[in-house]
């Protein structure tokens, strides 16, 4: 399983680099961009006094926007969820679908390593990339320090982003076990990215709309914190966060284990009713 998971996360290299620079200067230009927006912090309130309490709760809720915690949820974590969710979802309904769909799955399982080798190694692998991803954005915060002028620590900026870590490995984890149960990664990747903007937008609604907080409760990201991490981080809203993903994974490590391997192209569907459904129309044909 080592082997596995340092091959798979030599092979994630590009993804990380190209992901994690991006958003590391995206972090640090935010930072450095802190102090001439604090020059100019009654023009700023007066722009977002115009927007109303509607619009500023359907973007997180915040009110002192230019506090450390406020900013950071405002200007980065309360719309990069959905932004690194899409390298979350991609890499999760393919870490195993798309070597099947390219017809190679069948050879690397032809060697001897066991399927929960190659599942927990790959599934590990893709944690380790998300977290070196974050850990370069945490990068550009950290160096941004100074010229923000914030009475903050370098080891507090990583609250935030554990709270994100937790909830991009919940969406992978989930467009991992679609994989597992839809015909291709494309339907799979698709599915948990749609479900994805749903509960972003869902949980943005809620903070608006208190009739739809019933169904808020059950989304993951109704516990994100983002920003709001760096006050006081909700352990036990992230613990329990971390044990769905947990689960999720190993829905899908229990599917893997018992499904076909195709030797290349797109499947069928998985789904126990769906086969019965078209066995019997085919004995009736």
């Amino acid at each position: 399983m080592a082997t596995i998971f340092r091959y798979s996360l030599r092979r994630f290299l590009g993804q990380i680099l190209g992901w994690g620079i991006a958003f590391g200067l995206i972090a640090l230009y935010l930072m450095v961009l802190y102090k001439p927006m604090i020059t100019q912090q009654a023009e700023l309130k007066t722009l977002f006094d115009a927007y109303g309490e509607t619009m500023m709760a359907f973007f997180g809720g915040t009110t002192d926007f230019l506090s450390p915690a406020g900013y950071l949820d405002f200007t980065f974590f309360s719309y990069i969820p959905i932004v690194a969710g899409i390298f979350a979802v991609v890499l999760g309904s393919g870490l195993l679908v798309a070597d099947e769909e390219k017809g190679t799955l069948d050879l690397i399982m032809a060697h001897p390593i066991s399927r929960a080798a190659l599942f927990w190694g790959r599934t590990l692998a893709f944690c380790a990339a998300t977290l070196a991803i974050l850990a370069l954005t945490w990068l550009g915060f950290a160096a941004g320090i100074p010229a923000a002028a914030w009475d903050v620590s370098a080891a507090s900026l990583l609250l935030p982003h554990l709270s994100l870590f937790v909830v991009l490995v919940l969406f992978g984890a989930f467009a991992l076990l679609l994989s597992m149960v839809l015909p291709s990664r494309a339907v799979a990747a698709s599915a948990a990215g749609g479900l994805m903007v749903v509960n972003y937008l869902v949980t943005s609604l809620a903070r608006v709309n208190e009739r739809l907080e019933g169904l808020n409760n059950l989304l993951p990201l109704k516990y994100y914190q983002g920003g709001r991490a760096l006050e006081a981080l909700d352990w036990q809203a992230l613990l329990v966060l971390l044990g769905v993903a947990a689960l999720l994974m190993v829905l899908a490590w229990w599917r893997f284990e018992r499904r076909d391997i195709r030797v290349s192209g797109e499947g069928s569907w998985a789904l126990p009713f769906i086969r019965r459904t078209a066995r019997r129309r085919a004995q009736r044909a």
